[in-house]
């Protein structure tokens, strides 16, 4: 400590008028207020939270400390004067000045030869201080109870004294914490912030890479704390709107983070990919990208794929060809030629309000037209049953309904800032703003437990501009979500299942671009996050994702195009990429900066062409089938000797759909079966599993 006895540092926060209520020395129970000094200090790269009664801010004998050995209940005693040189050194020391005060109850220290302790005394035994690594917990007080409370709870569940504010609001402490650490409400008491905690919401899903592997890596020496929490701090800035801001913004974070990782020394630049891949993967546990070879693990090594085919898309699906395909009933005549077309050219604007329910699911494909508007009757029901639920909540109620409240703003929040510039939804009271808003509600009524995340309103924005139709969008917003289920869960496994998926591909079409991208510790492909997350929707232009989207839905050629979509988009940028060196940050900028520049029919092409000559490839790696819903690698000829039975129930694809390149068809399910039927394709295809 300094000579002056006041903990040295940069004062980050200090207050003084701040009391502990004491019992003690106190008749009738009533309250002893000890009025004190409380600071937030930054040293050493450690943040340290003091309070010390006033009479003994400048006297350091008064500090409280456990010793590292000390049990969990221990005394709070000043050091005795009696250690005399003994206790003056370890007053100084970096233990004494750095413990936490680990007590979990408060005893008053016995006195000998029958002294009563001074009044200084008695106020001194409430000093403490901790360092904010050792925070679990912030509880504040109640509203309209005077003047406000913290009371703050360390790791090994010690609860220190309340402390009161007399003299001013409580709210800066806590904006002075938040530079350093991460606080967001228990979900069991809205009274208390926990530190370094994860949420529901997928803004705040972000943060789960700052988490407490990193402050491990921090313990460890390998971070450096300030530039660190520095990073944590702007990070709840990004959160606020994340698809707008996670390119750059992670840009930023992830620079002061992986600075400190390399350090000074030059040398340390490039950092071993399979290092940088044990930092990621403890900062978001279960995504396992595998950099070298282990057991258990496949190796793709380099394959020749073979020559690529040119590829060129057909005009879109107009009414007539519809119609045409349309029995007296309204049954669709034959399914997989209407899908080869939609993916081939996509639709016609005049009918998509139509065709998009089948391709969502919502209208059955061998449904009659009267079964159809039996069906739609029957929705419109169970959706105003649904919207009457949340609407016929009252006031009293929403606010003892913390859930439903916290869906509500949020939602409101989001429709307010949704494709605004979009004519559909432009304005002030826009009624296209409205309908969104209600959907959304009505979908936390549909699926309470997943309720509302940041980014659905994007899902629902182009299908409520489609639609024109409240109920229509919404059971079709309840179909597309079916699909993106994973992506919006609180453990986020969809997009680590597609990020691990699109990294096996990409290796496989381009082996030295991945080892590229893992020497600039972009080998986890973070950069394509946003267009996993909402399916490119902040990439492409509104009337481009109309046909992006219709064309994904047909579920052809194969599983998981939209990952081959992602390689095409990588294929076409690796030249600048490479041939300008650029670092992690300039890819991230770069990626980040494509934004409405990518031509989707360019795209669509290259993607169609990656996934034929995928299917043509013989020694395809079994990984890499399973990603695409290929049966295996080895290829199923004409002449190979299959029985019939084998290949009973399934429907090939004509040959002109794909350029006489013929492709098996794939379930609308996408589920792979035990005992899969299968097809011939063409002398160089791949087979791909039925359900």
């Amino acid at each position: 400590m300094a000579a002056a006895g006041v903990v040295s540092g940069k004062i980050i926060y200090e207050q003084e008028g701040v009391y502990i209520h004491s019992s003690c020395g106190k008749t009738n129970d009533q309250d002893s207020l000890i009025s004190g000094i409380l600071r937030v200090l930054e040293k050493d790269a450690e943040v340290i939270v003091d309070w010390r009664p006033l009479d003994d801010a400048l006297d350091s004998s008064s500090i409280l400390y456990a010793r590292k050995d000390s049990s969990s209940v221990v005394e709070w005693t000043q050091a005795p004067k009696e250690r005399g040189h003994r206790g003056s050194e370890h007053l100084n020391s970096y233990e004494a000045e750095w413990d936490m005060v680990n007590t979990v109850s408060f005893k008053r220290k016995p006195h000998t030869n029958g002294d009563a302790p001074s009044h200084r005394n008695e106020k001194s035994k409430w000093s403490f201080l901790f360092s904010l690594t050792d925070l679990k917990s912030i509880k504040q007080n109640k509203e309209g109870m005077g003047w406000s409370y913290l009371v703050f709870c360390l790791k090994d569940d010690v609860v220190l004294p309340a402390l009161h504010f007399h003299q001013g609001d409580s709210k800066l402490l806590i904006e002075s914490l938040e530079k350093y650490v991460v606080l967001c409400e228990s979900p069991q008491d809205k009274r208390t912030f926990l530190v370094n905690c994860q949420n529901k919401s997928l803004s705040q899903s972000f943060e789960n890479l700052l988490d407490e592997p990193a402050y491990g890596l921090i313990q460890a020496g390998l971070l450096d704390r300030r530039k660190l929490l520095w990073a944590i701090h702007h990070w709840k800035k990004i959160k606020k709107d994340p698809y707008t801001a996670t390119m750059i913004g992670f840009s930023k974070v992830t620079n002061y983070i992986f600075d400190s990782l390399r350090g000074s020394d030059p040398s340390t630049h490039h950092r071993p990919p399979s290092e940088m891949a044990d930092f990621l993967s403890d900062a978001i546990p279960g995504l396992k990208i595998n950099q070298q070879e282990e057991p258990g693990f496949e190796v793709i090594t380099r394959i020749d794929l073979g020559e690529r085919p040119i590829v060129q898309r057909r005009e879109p699906v107009s009414l007539e060809e519809w119609t045409k395909n349309i029995d007296s009933e309204g049954r669709i005549l034959n399914v997989d030629n209407m899908k080869q077309m939609i993916f081939r050219g996509g639709l016609s604007h005049a009918l998509r309000k139509q065709a998009w329910k089948f391709l969502l699911g919502y209208f059955p494909w061998d449904s009659t037209k009267e079964e159809r508007t039996q069906l739609q009757k029957q929705k419109t029901d169970e959706y105003f049953r649904m919207k009457l639920q949340w609407k016929s909540v009252s006031q009293e109620q929403e606010k003892r309904n913390s859930r439903l409240r916290d869906y509500r703003s949020l939602i409101e929040k989001d429709v307010n800032r949704t494709d605004r510039t979009n004519k559909f939804y432009e304005g002030q009271d826009n009624p296209g703003l409205i309908l969104l808003h209600d959907i959304l509600m009505t979908y936390c009524m549909y699926d309470f437990d997943l309720g509302y995340v940041q980014g659905m309103s994007d899902l629902l924005s182009p299908l409520l501009y489609v639609m024109e139709n409240e109920v229509d969008a919404f059971w079709c917003f309840a179909s597309y979500m079916d699909q993106m289920h994973q992506n919006f869960e609180e453990q986020m496994q969809g997009m680590k299942t597609q990020l691990i998926q699109l990294s096996t591909l990409l290796r496989l079409l381009d082996s030295g671009f991945c080892s590229y991208l893992e020497s600039q510790d972009s080998g986890y492909l973070y950069f394509c996050f946003r267009w996993l997350l909402i399916r490119f929707k902040r990439e492409f232009s509104f009337l481009d994702i109309l046909r992006l989207w219709e064309v994904m839905w047909t579920e052809l050629p194969c599983k998981n195009f939209h990952l081959l979509l992602c390689c095409a988009i990588l294929e076409s940028e690796k030249q600048q990429i490479m041939e300008k060196h650029y670092g992690f940050n300039e890819i991230l900028k770069h990626i980040n900066e494509l934004s409405m520049k990518i031509d989707v029919e360019d795209i669509l092409c290259k993607a169609e062409a990656i996934s034929l000559q995928m299917v043509k490839c013989k020694e395809l790696p079994q990984a890499v089938c399973e990603i695409l819903g290929l049966q295996d690698s080895d290829v199923t000829t004409p002449d190979s000797d299959v029985d019939e039975e084998e290949n009973v129930g399934m429907t090939p694809f004509p040959t002109s759909a794909f350029q006489s390149n013929a492709l098996p068809t794939l379930a609308a399910s996408g589920v792979r079966g035990d005992s899969p039927t299968q097809t011939s394709a063409s002398s160089d295809g791949c087979r791909l599993t039925p359900a």
